[in-house]
């Protein structure tokens, strides 16, 4: 079995990162088990089948005992079905669990409910969920004037970080009240775990929090004084999504679960799982990172349309990552991948990032194509955006990416 390690952190200009002091020595257990799990390999596998599982962002060691759990699911409900040479993935960072559901990585994700529900839209089955959902809430000190979203604006807000399935729902709510977390609070801090949020409360740093419904709960049951003022619908809870096409069933698969869940030690308390149907992802289908529809200064272009420009001799920039890539990309597409650590919304900051635009045609007046992961991949709409700024006159940008130039049968390749 192979072990693979996925986290990124980072803080840019304005954002503050609150972190726990166990922080290094929980972090050093991940990394131990990483290479546990490296060093038990076999030497030479048999059909390989990838899963990755994303413990969602509380606190650590919650994260630490959730990922123990349904790794021992997993291996033993897999070990029933099949005996596959698995390859698993432990990882933090949903922004690249995201991107990997669009460029279907993973033969198996069991994650929050944006990475299953954006699973789901990019060809996988919905297999089941932990029976409680989740839902974010807004929360201030019981004694603030702040009664509701629409109050809280120019307050100084804390956040989970900025893929988490919290700031996903936030962030979904202010794009649909025509607003971004940038232009509707004074300030924002984040914090990589949930539970530090409470303190940034307490410090006075921050005015209202943002954090799941059982975390706020289990904060009122200790004797904190706090009220909701804003609350998102319920999602699906933690979940796992199969790769259409696979030869393992989702009803089998779904009934193994379930029993290894049951006799999970302790992990989950007493949920089960329940089935999933794709409709259950329509409302967190909805939230989140969006690109806009338009980029004053580009072109925004389909399919059919690129096929067209790359015929006349325009090129087309593929910013996504060197693994995405390699695993399929439009052919005849250049990788220069976009460093993204900015916020996803049109108020990002370049300087955050990191884009070579000097690795762009010399030729500034030549067209060029910007395309990544779909409408939901800021990568390709910052890559154009750095491309005007730079001097480049025809820029074209391809929103629906490789998702849409897949969907249309039209040339891909892999290396």
């Amino acid at each position: 079995m192979e072990y693979q390690l996925r986290s990124s952190c980072h803080a840019g200009p304005g954002r503050v990162w609150v972190k726990p002091a166990r922080q290094s020595i929980v972090a050093a257990r991940w990394l131990l088990l990483a290479l546990a799990g490296a060093a038990a390999a076999p030497a030479a596998a048999a059909e390989s089948f990838s899963v990755l599982i994303n413990p969602g962002d509380e606190a650590e060691q919650s994260r630490f005992a959730t990922f123990s759990a349904w790794k021992a699911i997993v291996e033993q409900s897999l070990r029933a079905e099949r005996s596959p040479a698995l390859k698993l993935t432990p990882s933090t960072d949903a922004a690249a669990d995201l991107s990997a559901t669009r460029a279907r990585l993973f033969d198996l994700f069991v994650a929050p409910a944006h990475v299953i529900g954006s699973a789901v839209r990019y060809g996988y089955v919905p297999v089941a969920s932990v029976e409680k959902p989740v839902q974010a809430v807004l929360v201030a000190f019981s004694s603030s004037p702040v009664s509701s979203l629409e109050s809280a604006a120019g307050k100084r807000v804390g956040l989970p970080q900025q893929d988490s399935i919290v700031t996903y729902l936030l962030r979904g709510e202010l794009n649909a009240a025509n607003s971004t977390v940038k232009r509707h609070f004074a300030s924002v801090v984040e914090s990589r775990y949930q539970d530090a949020l409470l303190i940034c409360l307490q410090i006075k740093r921050c005015d209202v929090v943002a954090v799941e419904r059982a975390v706020f709960d289990r904060w009122v049951a200790a004797g904190e004084p706090l009220k909701v003022v804003m609350q998102s619908k319920a999602v699906p809870g933690f979940g796992v999504a199969l790769k259409a096409g696979s030869t393992l069933a989702p009803d089998a698969l779904r009934a193994a679960l379930a029993k290894n869940l049951a006799v999970a030690p302790g992990a989950f308390g007493a949920q089960k799982l329940q089935p999933l149907v794709a409709q259950d992802f329509d409302y967190v289908s909805t939230l989140g990172y969006f690109t806009p529809r338009s980029l004053p200064g580009a072109a925004v272009v389909d399919a059919a349309a690129v096929a067209q420009l790359l015929k006349t001799g325009a090129v087309l920039v593929d910013t996504r990552n060197d693994v995405e890539f390699k695993a399929g990309h439009i052919a005849g597409a250049q990788l220069l991948p976009y460093g993204e650590k900015s916020a996803k919304d049109s108020d990002f900051k370049f300087s955050e990032d990191s884009f070579d635009t000097s690795k762009l045609p010399a030729d500034k007046a030549k067209p060029v194509v910007f395309a990544c992961n779909g409408a939901e991949c800021w990568k390709s709409f910052k890559a154009s955006h750095a491309a005007l700024k730079a001097g480049h006159s025809k820029v074209y940008w391809f929103r629906g990416g490789f998702p849409e130039w897949r969907a249309a049968n039209l040339p891909v390749e892999a290396q």
